[in-house]
């Protein structure tokens, strides 16, 4: 196979095909543009799918006090207050529409007895929030999002990896992209480009996402330019499975939590009790029979009146607490903690819960009816990414857009369970409109420098001429120990130095990898390709992690242990890569939120405010 490059044109790129991809693709076709769905593995295997628990809109359909204003508030709660208000007011607004438009495309969600939509409770949410289909609510979103996209004309091109995203005159151009499977070479024309690839939890060793999450839209908008945001912050989900081993991280969603499971340690505490900070005093339960008596009336379809369980905190808070009760000694077999459901009648647990009954009789030998589940954090969800303009979602470069888990903004310092599903119809929708408004205004295609084809493809093809190197896997596997020993769950200012210094040595080892053979389904020549932008990711982490000396929201230092409002309270990192190669990180402010919002929050948790 020659270094023959084929040519594309459309006026609008998308690359990534999961609910923020596949709406802004809808939203772009609706609107005439020509589009080009680019996604690294099979249409239909996005993360999407893995989001079990459901999207959280303020619909009130279980508890008619619910509104977009105490959804807005338990945004910025959760967030820790350093969020982007306005995306988080967008976001809160926009939600119950975007719910209700995949009804009329056919998606399929559980129904209360009167016939409305189903919400059920999940963790920082004050009210029954999340529309869930069982628990496989991403699943039903990618196939509703799908059926509707086939119909729209778009372009897909599965399979491919994008390795470069081009400027002319300093405004997006177009991308390149190589096939996976056969390894031929593909330049894009594109006169505007929707960044919609998820996240990077691969670059940790205990983490929920597959082989795609390795942070490659990340490392694309740092490479040319783009502002990235809070990448300090890193969700690690409190309950992942973590027995047997080769299931480690899979995810139990939080809808376990949220229709009555109980979290547990070794000598069957429900630890939880012990672990409510004090900004939450007044809306969880005391008791455990304060506990109980709410979930009664949820599951007997009441409203519920009492306070919540604890178990329903925040996730980096249920995560933390976990990690302490193992520090005690009080971890479970594995090194973990309890979670059970079984008190429950075994029907209404396959009901609710069909997908985690199912994932833990196969994979654990466990049937979750009748024993309790053994769950752990891990790595899951990053806050931080690449920064956007609230209203378009278009990045600080112009023509290049980002929406879902690659963009920063609306979930602070920590993000609700449930906000990433409407997180992704509500801005992939706003991203695709304003993509294709965009790409209507520009005549043609603009001129992409033949100059920087030819190197690109070069440094694609590079790996393969070498000989005598390290298995790339190899160094990904000493990347991943590294980060999750080092800038995990738990940090200091040593380990991240030590991380920063690990992550040098891992990039000089990178560039002599050899993976053999040749293009054609060669799993070694991707993993080679992708170091590149783990290394870059995981330094963003790592370099953010360091200068934050505070404790907030996911991120946690053990050598600074409080929250630093005065200082810290509302500083949002911001990374950008220099001209001489260097990592540049400075902090920047959200414009002041007005008063009529700012009323909405709790003014005893806004002490950088007073």
């Amino acid at each position: 196979m020659d270094d023959q490059v084929t040519q594309h044109e459309h006026d609008v790129v998308i690359i990534g095909a999961g609910g923020a991809g596949l709406r802004a693709a809808i939203e772009a076709s609706s609107a005439g543009a020509r589009v080009a769905m680019i996604c690294k593995s099979m249409l239909g295997k996005a993360h999407t799918v893995m989001a079990e628990g459901g999207a959280a809109a303020a619909l009130a359909n279980k508890d008619p006090r619910d509104s977009w204003q105490t959804h807005f508030r338990d945004t910025m709660k959760g967030g820790k207050y350093l969020g982007d208000w306005r995306m988080a007011q967008i976001h809160a607004e926009q939600a119950p529409d975007r719910i209700r438009e995949l009804e009329q495309w056919g998606a399929v969600f559980d129904r209360t007895p009167k016939g409305l939509t189903s919400q059920r409770n999940f963790g920082g949410h004050t009210y029954p929030r999340l529309a869930h289909i069982g628990d496989a609510t991403g699943l039903e979103l990618i196939r509703t999002l799908q059926q509707k996209g086939v119909h729209m004309g778009m372009d897909v091109f599965m399979e491919y990896t994008v390795r470069r995203i081009f400027k002319t005159d300093g405004s997006v151009s177009g991308c390149f992209a190589y096939d996976r499977n056969d390894g031929s070479l593909h330049v894009f024309k594109a006169k505007t480009i929707v960044l919609a690839t998820g996240g990077i939890t691969r670059c940790w060793e205990v983490c929920s996402g597959s082989w795609e999450y390795s942070g490659e839209g990340h490392a694309l908008a740092y490479w040319i330019g783009a502002e990235m945001g809070d990448m300090e912050f890193v969700q690690f989900h409190p309950t992942g499975m973590i027995w047997p081993p080769s299931v480690k991280g899979i995810l139990v969603t939080e809808g376990v939590r949220g229709e009555g499971g109980k979290l547990q340690n070794k000598n069957g505490d429900r630890f939880m009790f012990n672990y409510v900070p004090e900004m939450y005093a007044d809306e969880f339960a005391d008791t455990i029979e304060e506990a109980e008596a709410w979930v009664s009336e949820v599951v007997s379809g009441k409203l519920a009146t009492n306070r919540r369980p604890p178990e329903l905190l925040t996730r980096d808070v249920v995560a933390k607490a976990i990690n302490s009760e193992r520090d005690a000694g009080r971890a479970s077999e594995h090194g973990g903690a309890y979670l059970d459901i079984s008190w429950r009648d075994p029907e209404e647990v396959k009901k609710k819960l069909p997908g985690m009954y199912h994932q833990f009789k196969e994979l654990a030998a466990v049937d979750i009816t009748k024993e309790r589940m053994e769950v752990g954090p891990t790595a899951h969800y990053v806050m931080g990414g690449v920064k956007v303009d609230p209203f378009t979602q278009e990045t600080t470069v112009p023509g290049l857009y980002a929406a879902g888990e690659v963009a920063t903004g609306l979930h602070g310092a920590n993000r609700l369970g449930g906000n990433s599903l409407s997180d992704l119809i509500v801005f992939g929708k706003i991203a695709g409109e304003n993509a294709a408004m965009r790409s209507k205004d520009m005549a043609e295609f603009a001129e992409i420098d033949q100059a920087e084809i030819d190197e690109v493809v070069a440094e694609t093809l590079e790996p393969l001429q070498r000989s005598g190197g390290e298995n790339p896997a190899k160094v990904v596997s000493d990347l991943r120990e590294m980060m999750q020993n080092k800038a995990g769950i738990i940090r200091n200012g040593d380990l991240l130095k030590e991380a920063l210094s690990d992550l040098e040595d891992l990039e000089q080892r990178a560039l002599s990898t050899s993976p053999g053979g040749g293009r054609v389904y060669n799993p070694g020549w991707h993993q080679a390709l992708e170091i590149g932008a783990m290394i870059d990711v995981s330094k963003m982490c790592a370099l953010a992690a360091l200068r934050r000396e505070e404790s907030r929201g996911a991120h946690t230092r053990d050598d600074f242990p409080e929250t630093d409002h005065d200082f810290w309270g509302k500083r949002n990192s911001v990374i950008t890569l220099e001209s001489d190669g260097s990592m540049k990180i400075d902090f920047a402010s959200y414009p002041p939120i007005p008063k009529e919002l700012k009323s909405l929050l709790d003014s005893d948790d806004l002490q950088e405010e007073e």
